[in-house]
Parts: C-alpha cells; sequence; structure tokens
C-alpha cells in the first residue's frame, strides 16, 4: 500500500448487487484495457441481458473494497452458482464426492467472467495490497453464507503468487493458443511449418472459401440482421453443446452496443445468404475466439472462421496471440499450441481440501507431461 492509500480502518470489503452499480469508469480503472472479458461493458451486458442473474445459477455478487468516501479500489468479478454449467474447469467428480459424503457441494462462489474461458485478471486492484483482502472477503462470503467453496477460474498466470499467497489451491489445465512470432503475413506463419502440413493449410482454407463470400465486421458495421443471423448459428452450436445456449438474443445487441469496436464478427455467404459465422474480441495482448455457429456444414468452414481468419486478424493488428476457447486437440494441426491455463480454489472443509489438493498434485503432473507430448506433434519445422 503506497503512502497516499487510505489506512485499513478506513476500507471495506463488501458484496455489491451487480457489477452495473457501479460507475463504468471507475470499474475499468481496475481492469484496465488488456482483457475485454472483466470490462464493464462486457459484465453488465451479461447482467442486463438476462444472461445471469435470475434463473440462470450464476447470480452477480461482485465482492469489492471501497474507501470512507466510497471510491472503488478493488474489485473481483464473482458469482452465488448452484451448478458447475458454463466455467470450463470441470469441477463435478468434487460436487460428486461431497454428495457420496453426505454434504452439499452447491452453492459455491465463482470468481470468473461468465461463459468464457479466456486467461485474465480476476482480482481488480488499484494496488497489490489489496488483494489479500479481496482474498479474505471471498473466504468470509462463503462462511457466513454455507457455500462450500471458492473458485476463481482462467487466472492470469501473473496473479498465481496472490492466491498462492493466500493459501488457495492451484489447478493446471491446457489451452491450445496462436502465438505471434512477428508474422507479417498468413503465408509467413505457413512458412514455419513443415512442408506437408503447410500443404495441409492451404488446402483446408481453399476448399473452405471456394464459392463463398467471408466478410468481417466490426463496431458499428454490425446490423441487427448480423447480429439474427449469427444468433441462429450460436443457438444451434449452444442446443447441441449446452442444451440450452448462455447468452441471450439482447446480449448480442448490448454487446455490439457497448463494445462492437473491440469485437471482430466473421460471416459466411452462400449465394448472398448468411451460413456460417465467429466471433471474436479483441483484447490488447490477444484476439479471443469466443463464438461459432452455422447453418449447414461446410468442410473445413469450422477451421477457416474460427483459426484461420483469427490468425490473419492477429496479425493484422499486430496482437502476440490467439486464444481459440477451451479443449479441442484438432487445434494442433492447425498451428495452435499447447500452453498451461490456471485456476485457484479454496474449500470450507479441511478434509475435503486435503483430498483435493492431493488430486490435484497427481493431475498436475499429468498436465505437464501431456504439454510435452503435445508440444512434440505441433506442425512447425523441426530443427
Amino acid at each position: 500500500m503506497s503512502d497516499s492509500d487510505p489506512p485499513a480502518s478506513e476500507l471495506t470489503v463488501r458484496l455489491a448487487p451487480s457489477v452495473g452499480s457501479f460507475d463504468a469508469s471507475a470499474w475499468n480503472a481496475l481492469g484496465g484495457d488488456e482483457n475485454p472479458f472483466v470490462s464493464h461493458e462486457f459484465l453488465s451486458t451479461m447482467e442486463d441481458s438476462g444472461s445471469v442473474g435470475a434463473g440462470t445459477g450464476w447470480d452477480p455478487v461482485p465482492i469489492v473494497i471501497t474507501d470512507a468516501a466510497d471510491n472503488l479500489l478493488a474489485a473481483m468479478p464473482s458469482y452465488a452458482k448452484g451448478h458447475s454449467q458454463g466455467e470450463y474447469v470441470f469441477d463435478h467428480s468434487w460436487a460428486d464426492a461431497m454428495q457420496r459424503a453426505g454434504r452439499s457441494y452447491y452453492p459455491k462462489l465463482q470468481i470468473a467472467a461468465p461463459f468464457t474461458p479466456a486467461s485474465g485478471p480476476r482480482l481488480l486492484l488499484s494496488d497489490p495490497s489489496f488483494a489479500p483482502h479481496l482474498l479474505k472477503g471471498a473466504e468470509a462470503v462463503c462462511l457466513q453464507n454455507n457455500l462450500s467453496s471458492a473458485h476463481a477460474t482462467f487466472i492470469d498466470q501473473e496473479q498465481l503468487p496472490l492466491f498462492e499467497a493466500g493459501d488457495w489451491l492451484i489447478r493446471n489445465d491446457i489451452q491450445f493458443h496462436w502465438l505471434n512470432r512477428d508474422y507479417t503475413a498468413f503465408d509467413g506463419f505457413l512458412d514455419a511449418l513443415a512442408s506437408r502440413k503447410r500443404k495441409n493449410l492451404r488446402k483446408e482454407r481453399a476448399a473452405a472459401q471456394e464459392g463463398l463470400r467471408i466478410e468481417r465486421l466490426s463496431g458499428d458495421d454490425i446490423k441487427a440482421e448480423h447480429w439474427d443471423a449469427f444468433w441462429a448459428f450460436y443457438q444451434d452450436t449452444g442446443a447441441r453443446k449446452w442444451g440450452t445456449p448462455y447468452l441471450t438474443r439482447e446480449a448480442f445487441t448490448l454487446l455490439g452496443e457497448r463494445m462492437g469496436d473491440r469485437m471482430v464478427l466473421i460471416l459466411a455467404y452462400d449465394d448472398g445468404y448468411p451460413i456460417a459465422g465467429a466471433l471474436n474480441f479483441i483484447g490488447s495482448q490477444a484476439l479471443y475466439g469466443r463464438y461459432w455457429g452455422c447453418s449447414r456444414d461446410v468442410r473445413f468452414l469450422h477451421f477457416e472462421l474460427c483459426y484461420y481468419q483469427a490468425i490473419d486478424i492477429a496479425i493484422e493488428l499486430g496482437l502476440p496471440r490467439v486464444e481459440a476457447g477451451a479443449q479441442g486437440g484438432h487445434k494442433l494441426a492447425r498451428g495452435y499450441e499447447p500452453v498451461q491455463t490456471y485456476s485457484a480454489h479454496w474449500l470450507a472443509d479441511a478434509g475435503f481440501r486435503e483430498a483435493v489438493a492431493d488430486f490435484l498434485e497427481r493431475e498436475r503432473d499429468g498436465v505437464a507431461t501431456d504439454q510435452l507430448f503435445l508440444g512434440e506433434r505441433t506442425p512447425f519445422k523441426k530443427d
């Protein structure tokens, strides 16, 4: 804490009713502009559109620190959850274990950007010294409200020491990210691949684009008819993957209004009609591929819209990487490399915490082995 910061006696750690209850500039001053998913615009859109809130199992309970003048000094986007859907860090086996022991795993506290498997800050801080107060606040919320646990998912690696200092358990997993090694064009990326892999990617792009028109839209160029088309694609994908799509139709309208200049909507047209689309968010250090859908299958079109177009955009914008979402080993052959992601967990029950800690230690060894195995199978030229 700097000399200008208020003494601890003047600080209040409290629950707030929503992110939208705060001034956008005050919230964004804490989160910065690197990651779009902790922005006031994104999180308040989830609330205002009904994508989180009553009936969703994601009840907003942001934990914040304010001073005596009610200035916002630190925050974490938090949700009381009655299930584990939409998180992408799977803890169903933990819930089953607690149920077999005669105890309830739900409700729990989730510290996350809803429905978003993209790493980012989970402790939004005007000063790092506020981190322990936020973590203790989360623990207190659990104990006072009979929540079994608190889970911060997809944490920026830089924030791991803050959670470790708070004695939270760390969990590792793997995603596939495309890394920009100072490429100036897609062909420069292709030149880094082994000859056979390079030919395969060129064939895939040609096959996917044949007879189609591909359009990229941002900002005010994204109109209601574009969102209507994409909503139909998104519903189809959501119904197949999750049963019920997480985002409402209103969410896309509000996202377009509030942060359209931080998004790229890619649509594929056949004879003037949109048949597929992919939605990307732009951060200061990454392009984030989030949603995809189609009305009919076209061979390799998923790869083109979600992976190759994203690479093109990242190169054009000079972004260091593309994060194309959770899972998907097929990304490996398309030049996306295995990287580790992190989450942090606090469990109220000491015995259950010990069992989970043992599980995570064994899981961590397996994740490291998998990363080495996958890293040897990238399509790049071998030295």
